[in-house]
């Protein structure tokens, strides 16, 4: 081959090795069929259509609009949402899930770089001198060589999509990552709503506490007055101090819990909490957005854990690929053009053109087993991601299942709650008539104001339950952001 055909035999090779890597080895990708019922059982909230596979996306699937449920729109109270603002920018944990699609991210870009060729320039200047036994006439001689070359790095032509296949994976997992993320914000905005609803009860729980405290001491304070007057019994005051004792051992209880509760919600937003964020009554406290009946179980598929199972999945597919294409030659090209020259000021005169082209083919003939052995880890890695994507898909439809179901008994159970403290209310006021009348003990009072504490404990409860179930399905249901 001459000098001046050379460059364009080498213009002609890159076009038609790049159309010749396009093809790639991978078996064709199947999503598999979501393995759980069309719908939801009776009883456990709406019913859901059958969720159909997509067909086959040309780049990453996108999340339909079912889920669109943002926490800005979920969840109504105003402290709340400024607490999630806190948390989304000062939470470590997500910060690291953000970091770890930084680090994905990079890790595709230098597996998919090694797809395309690599052109650099280099200059070289090499002076040296000869020996006398090895010079001509016995004499030593100076020699100076200098370069400056436009060269094509060693660069592997992907005709059987190796490093395509390779490169498909690193991007699958890449986009698994960053589903990672999107699933540990979720959780995040999750959490702070449970935390800060807990302190709200549980703030509601010690108001109920101090007021209990305060009419149990009054309650004392006039017994001890009516039998210093010998008209009470010991017994009739001894039973409202135990009572006085009780309240303050569920006010110190509760103080306890509210500054627990407190920590936990600092520890999630990352930051000290301002009083003018803190929740002031439990009543006061918004409940969130509940969710809309007849959502399609379509929903499943967009959830995030969901969705990274299925990137996972295909880049165990994209796997196989790269193991099958390792059975067949490697071909590599180096390739470089121009100038060299004795002296520094000959580098670009006539007469100093310079070019150099090796191709190289590098075929597996004897690899102990290895090959096939890699190929099987890599269908086994994909039967194994196949597994982990259906256990999500049933561990998901199991929690909005579960979910749905507390839902429908959660009112009922808030209902007759009310109707329980409403009874016992009453229940008090007519026993503690009957002692200022002295028609009956004091016991009668001390036995009704437990229950009626009890109950007022059972309401705040129930209520929680209540308003934690709906930010549950707000996360099952795979929450927007």
């Amino acid at each position: 081959m001459s000098r001046k055909l050379a460059p364009p035999v080498l213009a002609t090779l890159l076009p038609a090795a790049l159309l010749l890597s396009g093809c790639t080895m991978m078996p064709a990708y199947d999503r598999p069929a979501p393995p759980v019922s069309d719908t939801w059982a009776d009883g456990a909230g709406p019913k859901a259509e059958p969720a159909q596979p997509a067909a086959e996306p040309a780049a990453a699937p996108a999340a339909p609009a079912a889920t669109e449920l943002g926490w800005q729109d979920f969840f109504t109270d105003a402290r709340l949402r400024a607490l999630i603002e806190l948390a989304l920018a000062n939470n470590r944990d997500l910060r690291v899930a953000t970091l770890n699609i930084d680090r994905a991210a990079a890790l595709y870009r230098i597996q998919r770089a090694e797809i395309n060729p690599t052109i650099g320039i280099q200059a070289l200047g090499e002076k040296y001198r000869i020996p006398e036994k090895m010079g001509d006439n016995g004499e030593s001689k100076m020699v100076e060589s200098y370069s400056v070359v436009l060269g094509l790095a060693s660069w592997e032509l992907d005709l059987f999509g190796r490093l395509r296949s390779m490169s498909t994976a690193s991007f699958e997992q890449y986009l698994a990552t960053e589903e990672a993320r999107r699933a540990a914000q979720i959780s995040l905005v999750a959490a702070v709503a449970g935390s800060y609803l807990s302190l709200a009860a549980d703030g509601e729980n010690l108001r109920l506490a101090r007021v209990t405290l305060e009419a149990q001491q009054a309650s004392y304070e006039l017994i001890r007055a009516t039998r210093d007057a010998g008209i009470a019994s010991d017994l009739d005051l001894r039973q409202a101090q135990s009572q006085v004792e009780a309240a303050r051992v569920n006010v110190a209880a509760y103080t306890g819990a509210v500054a627990v509760d407190r920590n936990a919600l600092e520890l999630l937003v990352g930051a000290p909490l301002a009083p003018d964020l803190l929740p002031d009554e439990f009543g006061a406290v918004t409940d969130p957005r509940g969710v809309s009946a007849g959502l399609s179980s379509d929903v499943l598929l967009c959830r995030p854990d969901i969705l990274a199972a299925e990137h996972r999945l295909r880049s165990a597919n994209a796997n196989i690929g790269a193991a099958r294409a390792a059975f067949f030659p490697r071909i590599s090209l180096t390739a470089s053009y121009g100038t060299q020259g004795p002296e520094l000021s000959d580098l670009f005169a006539a007469g100093t053109r310079t070019w150099t082209f090796v191709p190289q083919i590098v075929a597996p003939l004897f690899a102990s087993g290895s090959l096939l052995a890699n190929l099987k880890v890599s269908k086994v890695d994909r039967e194994i991601a196949v597994a982990l994507y259906e256990k999500a898909i049933q561990t998901a439809f199991a929690e909005v299942s579960d979910a749905l179901t507390l839902r429908t008994t959660l009112v009922a159970q808030r209902e007759a709650q009310e109707a329980l403290v409403v009874a016992l209310e009453e229940t008090w006021r007519l026993y503690d008539a009957r002692y200022q009348a002295g028609i009956d003990g004091y016991l009668g009072v001390l036995v009704a104001q437990q229950a009626l504490f009890n109950a007022q404990k059972g309401e705040v409860s129930v209520r929680l339950a209540e308003q934690v179930n709906l930010v549950t399905l707000y996360k099952v249901l795979g929450g927007g952001v």
